[in-house]
């Protein structure tokens, strides 16, 4: 599945940034906590640091204040925990055998893994994958050293180039675009390495691009920009105009030249980012967790915390589903006017 979970108590330790934690909570109260895992992607990437923001939001320790009162306005006795992964096929794979309560996916992962097509072709459809929101778009980053000379996605033939790893969502992204301006991964020296790899491999010269799909800006791109003379690689022209006819998921789109240090912005494509989980569980929980999520107090910290969060809004939670909500979270969007 490419995902191992540790013991609770080691996650959270290992995520205590996306937990809420009370001191002082007795065993009899200790006893009523009930943990949700959100499966992320290297915690150099968008996904971790957001689910952080997000599980904060949601949790609701036994001891804490009530909402009211300043306190946490999340699920009662829910402690939500940001896990890292391998990203979105790692993700889905894992909420499809109950490995993750829930995780983020890209909107053209979640709708492979569904229907047993593209980079899920001859798998066993995971019927029971289901959405609780559309959170924002992902950005494909295509990174390469200024002295490769690689100036469009052509230039990666015999090339040193990450993909990311294989039950990621960049990888099957990458192959497309690969595809569409005519190369196979024959025609590259492939790795298959997590982010912060392929930047640390970048860095020292044993790499020539990556590919990287996520919300900018990406703490590992950032810190590879600030550190090492890099550009951002256009992945646009007349055969992503036909990438886009074919893989309707795909949109057009740019990464500004703010976004990371000393590196001029470029055209690219991005999909949508989409909170899942799975068919098994209960509908009163998801209910309250998408009411959690929506909550004026959560709006407030998804606006002071990652860069992405600010992209993510009740406006556009329906935006680009691909696959059907959860009856919890549908009963939410419903109350609130979204479904008629």
């Amino acid at each position: 599945m490419g995902i191992r979970l540790s013991a609770l108590a080691g996650a959270v330790r290992a995520a205590a940034m996306a937990v809420v934690l009370v001191t002082g909570v007795g065993q009899a109260q200790a006893e009523d906590i009930r943990y949700f895992t959100i499966g992320t992607a290297g915690v150099g990437g968008t996904y971790f640091p957001l689910a952080g923001t997000i599980a904060n939001s949601i949790s609701n320790p036994p001891g804490s204040r009530a909402c009211d009162e300043g306190g946490s306005c999340g699920v009662p006795g829910l402690v939500a925990v940001a896990q890292s992964s391998h990203g979105s096929v790692a993700n889905v794979s894992a909420i499809a055998s109950g490995g993750l309560n829930s995780g983020f996916s890209q909107a053209d992962v979640a709708y492979w893994a569904y229907s047993g097509t593209g980079t899920f072709e001859g798998r066993e459809p995971m019927r029971d994958l289901r959405v609780i929101a559309a959170l924002y778009p992902e950005h494909m980053h295509l990174v390469a050293s200024r002295s490769s000379g690689i100036a469009s996605v052509r230039d990666l033939k015999g090339k040193r180039v990450s993909l990311d790893k294989t039950d990621s969502g960049t990888y099957p992204d990458a192959i497309l675009i690969l595809e569409a301006f005519g190369l196979a991964e024959a025609d590259i020296t492939a790795e298959n390495l997590e982010p912060d790899s392929a930047a640390e491999a970048l860095r020292k010269g044993n790499l020539d691009a990556l590919f990287f799909s996520g919300g900018y800006p990406a703490r590992v791109l950032a810190e590879l920009a600030a550190s090492t003379d890099v550009v951002l690689v256009p992945i646009s022209g007349p055969e992503v105009d036909r990438m886009l006819v074919e893989h309707s998921f795909f949109i057009r789109d740019e990464i500004p030249d703010d976004a990371y240090p000393d590196m001029a912005g470029a055209q690219t494509v991005a999909v949508g980012a989409q909170w899942l989980t799975s068919l098994a569980e209960s509908d009163d929980l998801i209910y309250g967790i998408t009411r959690a999520l929506w909550n004026g107090s959560t709006r407030h910290l998804l606006d002071v915390g990652h860069a992405k969060g600010a992209s993510v809004t009740l406006q556009t939670a329906l935006d680009g589903i691909s696959i059907p909500l959860h009856p919890g979270a549908e009963r939410y969007y419903r109350e609130a006017g979204m479904i008629r």
